[in-house]
């Protein structure tokens, strides 16, 4: 009874003091976290990198805290650091795919090459992001696929945005025939962008002469346009160029090929049958 009158003596004050520590480290690390979060908003950092920084502020203090305790009850805390670190190493080694996609994932959310509901083109696929998180982000494709890519594939790779700049040049390419005077084609097409209806005042359409091509003589006509525009002025600009040359009577050729026989003195064509 005495020794455990002198246990209780000896360690009672150190528990209850361990305990009111940790009680109040608890809420000042709470408090701390969301100080972090707070500070990260007010900073304009993606909400779910915020939290995620509130969070290991918190969770790394307590850690700390814990740590602190144990050395209340004379717990070497410097060989307990030493296995803490080995465990983070090995813990570290077996899951460095999913660290890769969240360093990713954090660089991502600082740096924002992309955000929710830009429409984006990234390791072969095209749609409309739909959430970023830590480790992966979430695509919705235009014919309404979900298309999950992790972020370490994502950060490692070109990344197009089609929606950053809130316009965008329209380029509808066509070919017309030899035979057609350079000068009306290009009043024809021009005509055709500037009537337009919906386009960008500035800048002014252009239509420009690109090649001597194998068929026909190869234009492009360009307009700009609203980003949320694009597709209704690309289909609305593609029809007016056919209409505009359909009613110049200018023609839009086929694909053609001229194919020359060379015949020998005395003898048949190269490749023709012999008459009968």
């Amino acid at each position: 009874m005495e020794r455990f009158t002198d246990i209780v003596v000896e360690y009672a004050p150190k528990i209850i003091g361990a305990a009111a520590f940790l009680l109040v480290a608890y809420f000042i690390c709470g408090w701390i976290g969301s100080l972090v979060h707070r500070a990260m908003q007010r900073a304009k950092v993606e909400k779910t990198l915020s939290i995620f920084l509130g969070n290991i502020a918190r969770w790394g203090l307590m850690i700390m805290s814990l740590i602190a305790c144990l050395g209340i009850f004379g717990v070497e805390t410097t060989s307990f650091a030493a296995l803490i670190g080995a465990s983070a190493l090995a813990i570290g080694l077996a899951f460095q795919g999913s660290l890769s996609n969240l360093a990713a994932g954090v660089m991502l959310l600082i740096f924002r090459p992309f955000k929710v509901d830009d429409a984006i083109s990234v390791v072969g696929q095209l749609g409309k992001v739909e959430s970023i998180s830590l480790f992966n982000t979430h695509i919705d494709t235009f014919d309404n696929r979900r298309i999950i890519i992790p972020n370490g594939a994502i950060f490692g790779s070109t990344i197009e945005n089609l929606t950053h700049h809130a316009t965008r040049r329209v380029d509808v390419s066509v070919g017309v025939e030899y035979s057609a005077d350079l000068d009306q084609t290009r009043q024809v097409l021009t005509a055709a962008a500037t009537a337009l209806p919906g386009r960008l005042d500035s800048p002014e359409p252009q239509v420009l002469l690109l090649e001597l091509g194998d068929s026909s003589v190869n234009w492009t006509v360009r307009v700009w346009a609203n980003t949320s525009d694009y597709w209704t002025l690309r289909d609305a600009l593609t029809r007016a160029v056919k209409v505009a040359l359909d009613q110049a009577g200018l023609g839009i050729p086929f694909p053609q090929m001229d194919v020359h026989f060379d015949t020998p003195p005395g003898g048949r064509a190269v490749g023709l049958p012999a008459a009968h």
